[in-house]
């Protein structure tokens, strides 16, 4: 019995606990009282259960008429549905016959109009980047809707369309055949806006003030050319300008700026020796060394030459001069006999040929050296090349070109320096050992006669 009563007093507890808020003091309630306290609890909980019964109950009925709307509702979507299915293909029937009845009536002219769409289209896409339409803007935008209007719908041309299209055909043949001078707004190569006045040669360039231009169709603005062509074709179009109305000689590009952009991007001749990096500046430094030794020399030469051919026809020594100092050895040992009058003449002279061949050695090894510097360059260019093919492979040559730009422009730069010096060294020498055979020839002449005189 005492078993049983536990688990009751437990249960007890708890709901008294749960209920003990609606007691209002704190003294311990008897069993009557709990018992009681529970039976209220339990009528109380029956009234809820109720009235949550009759709320879910007439819940149901809203819901059983929201599902009756409902399906009302969705018998005339699907009555309207077959309704609109069935004009739908009734519809399709009616317009495949007026579409025919329309090819019938057009005949050749459905073919007419398809032909002026596909010109319209080309037509548009040559006047995009015509040059006559830096002058004559707008009419890429009449064929472009021409184009795509006749080609998403069924609306056909007019007379008034038609003739403008032949129009503008006709124009764009006739202004090709001008040229003209107008004003328009030129975009200058540090970004300023300017008007200028506007020369164009047909539909093949643009100049102003001494500069080729470029028409952009994207944008619909005429700009100079960053990089201009080599200045031969600059005078022709200065010339062009100051032109009245004569012929004048003026570089055009026919394939409509191809050319042009081509020219622009060939590096000059600074570029070019940019190019050849510090092999090239050394092998440009040493070859103007040379030519100034060269220089030096030749002017030298040339003067002791003057001097020397003067004492020719001197019959006083002079000391300004080789053949003076040579021969004054005569007048210094007058009474030497003709083995020992040789031997200080020869001592003269080889005291000369320094003097006379001053720095042609150095003249020498520059057109020696000049070559094998260009060599060392080429070497050092192909290894970048090599270097450059294992890191990013042979896909873009422009990778590439450095390292074989500074090859080749190194052994152009050597041989351009070698060349010239090799003549001025073969010129230079000449002059020199003539001028050292006239000594010689002299000296044996003064010997010969000293042997005469015994």
């Amino acid at each position: 019995m005492k078993r049983l009563l536990t688990p009751i007093i437990a249960i007890v507890c708890a709901s008294l606990f749960s209920v003990g808020a609606v007691a209002e003091n704190k003294q311990a309630l008897d069993l009557d009282a709990l018992l009681q306290q529970l039976e209220q609890g339990q009528f109380a909980q029956k009234a809820q259960n109720t009235e949550r019964e009759q709320a879910f109950i007439q819940k149901r009925a809203e819901q059983d008429q929201i599902l009756r709307d409902t399906v009302q509702v969705r018998n005339q979507a699907l009555a309207t549905s077959e309704r609109l299915e069935t004009q739908f293909e009734e519809n399709e029937f009616k317009l495949a016959d007026l579409n025919d009845a329309l090819n019938t009536r057009l005949g050749s002219l459905k073919e007419l109009f398809g032909v002026l769409q596909q010109v319209s289209g080309d037509t548009k896409n040559k006047f995009y980047n015509s040059v006559i339409s830096a002058q004559i803007p707008g009419r890429s935008e009449f064929l472009d809707e021409m184009a795509q209007t006749m080609g998403k719908s069924s609306k056909l041309a007019s007379i008034d369309e038609i003739e403008r299209v032949w129009f503008e055909i006709q124009r764009e043949m006739t202004e090709a055949g001008k040229v003209t001078r107008f004003t328009t707004s030129v975009v200058e190569a540090d970004g300023n806006k300017v008007n200028k006045e506007v020369v164009r040669v047909g539909p093949f360039a643009l100049v102003a003030d001494g500069k080729y231009l470029e028409y952009n169709g994207v944008t619909g603005t005429v700009s100079e050319l960053i990089r201009q062509p080599a200045d031969r074709f600059g005078a022709s179009v200065a010339t062009l300008e100051a032109s009245n109305g004569e012929t004048v000689q003026f570089g055009i590009d026919p394939t409509g700026g191809s050319i042009l952009g081509l020219l622009v991007q060939a590096p000059n001749l600074q570029e070019r020796v940019e190019q050849g990096g510090l092999v090239g500046y050394i092998i440009l430094i040493v070859g103007a060394i040379g030519l100034l030794l060269a220089l030096e020399r030749l002017v030298s030469l040339t003067i002791i030459k003057a001097k020397v051919n003067k004492q020719l026809k001197s019959e006083t020594f002079s000391s300004n001069n080789p053949l003076g100092r040579v021969m004054k050895v005569k007048d210094d040992y007058p009474s030497a006999d003709s083995e020992s009058l040789e031997l200080h003449l020869t001592e003269a002279i080889l005291g000369e040929v320094p003097k006379l061949g001053r720095n042609l050695t150095i003249i020498k090894i520059i057109s020696v050296v000049a070559p094998l510097m260009g060599l060392l360059g080429t070497v050092t260019g192909m290894i970048n090349t090599f270097q450059a093919i294992t890191l990013f492979g042979t896909g873009d040559p422009k990778l590439m070109a450095g390292g074989i730009s500074t090859a080749l422009v190194t052994t152009v730069l050597g041989l351009v320096v070698a060349i010239p010096m090799t003549l001025l060294y073969a010129m230079l020498n000449t002059r020199s050992k003539n001028i050292v055979y006239i000594l010689q020839e002299q000296a044996a002449g003064v010997i010969a006669e000293r042997s005469e005189r015994g």
